[in-house]
């Protein structure tokens, strides 16, 4: 019950968050709506969910680069990184995730009845490569908004460069829960580049994780990803609407590789509901080194693991 409890704790915190900056944002949406310093935004979604609280750490708002090519983009933000203007606290959580953790404790006849081979559990494959059930982060960065003038202004449709530092108290592993504290600070370029007709979300994170559970081996890690649903492309059209992800965790003591999560997606887009369908396939490796005392498999073996996700976007 203990994962219930602090979820509980996380969604109180957050509202705490929105009532006490809520007299801010109506004393920002007096004046001009451009000029607030301090804006909420939200995500919603059946494996990654998230709510963020944005800050702008001078007198200047998010600024609007909707008119830039990407690349210079990114320049800008590159450049003026080493003088960070915003910050972000985010509180996160795995829906899905979590209920396979759930399901397995609370409901094993339910979770046994998705194994379809000894090796193969459609529950665990459609929870899998999710490491923790929730997290709290802090970024500290540049932001800017993809936005031209006169678009709507959508949630997200926006740029980070900068720190991130996250933490958290479980580990979740074979859909089963982990007590450990855990800590974890990665530079990242993300985008999310939302219009009528299209969605595209790409990221680049270089960082590293340490585990006060000493039978979680801490890693450094390296990941990429790119995702993209066009409502006006055909729905065969692969560049138009897939996406990817990998990332490779390896060891802070001997460098050895301790993961590879790889999957790749097809989409299928809904105009008229502005939605997608997707589904994912993929895998995730895990070595024999990554776990150790009560945490590893009494057989020694290199873990592997396929993923099936499927999703809806919005």
């Amino acid at each position: 019950m203990k994962i219930y409890k602090t979820a509980l704790k996380i969604i109180t915190i957050l509202l705490f968050l929105f009532i006490t900056t809520s007299n801010i944002f109506a004393e920002e949406q007096e004046g001009t709506s451009d000029k607030k310093r301090v804006s909420l935004e939200y995500e919603l979604d059946p494996y990654y969910s998230s709510i963020d609280l944005f800050i702008s750490l001078t007198d200047k708002p998010i600024p609007d680069v909707g008119e830039k090519e990407e690349v210079e983009i990114y320049k800008d933000l590159l450049y003026s990184s080493y003088i960070p203007q915003f910050l972000l606290f985010e509180a996160s959580v795995n829906p899905l995730p979590s209920l396979g953790v759930y399901l397995k404790d609370r409901n094993r006849d339910l979770y046994n009845r998705g194994e379809i081979s000894p090796s193969l559990n459609l529950i665990k494959a459609m929870t899998a490569g999710f490491e923790e059930p929730h997290a709290v982060s802090v970024f500290i960065g540049n932001v800017v908004n993809f936005v031209t003038p006169g678009e709507d202004r959508l949630y997200g449709n926006k740029g980070y460069m900068g720190y991130l530092f996250s933490m958290g108290n479980y580990h979740i592993k074979d859909n089963v829960l982990i007590n450990d504290n855990w800590y974890e600070i990665e530079w990242k370029v993300k985008g999310d580049r939302k219009t009528p007709a299209s969605r595209l979300n790409w990221s680049f994170r270089i960082g590293g994780k340490l585990h006060e559970n000493t039978e979680i081996r801490n890693i450094l890690y390296f990941s990429i990803r790119r995702s993209r649903v066009d409502y006006e492309a055909s729905a065969a059209s692969i560049l138009r609407n897939s996406g990817f992800e990998y990332t490779v965790d390896v060891s802070t003591k001997n460098y050895d590789v301790m993961r590879h999560y790889f999957f790749v997606d097809k989409k299928w887009p809904w105009k008229k509901i502005g939605t997608a369908f997707s589904i994912a396939l993929g895998f995730v490796w895990e070595s024999d080194k990554k776990y150790s005392g009560s945490l590893k498999e009494k057989e020694k073996r290199d873990d592997f693991q396929f993923i099936l996700r499927p999703n809806i976007s919005f």
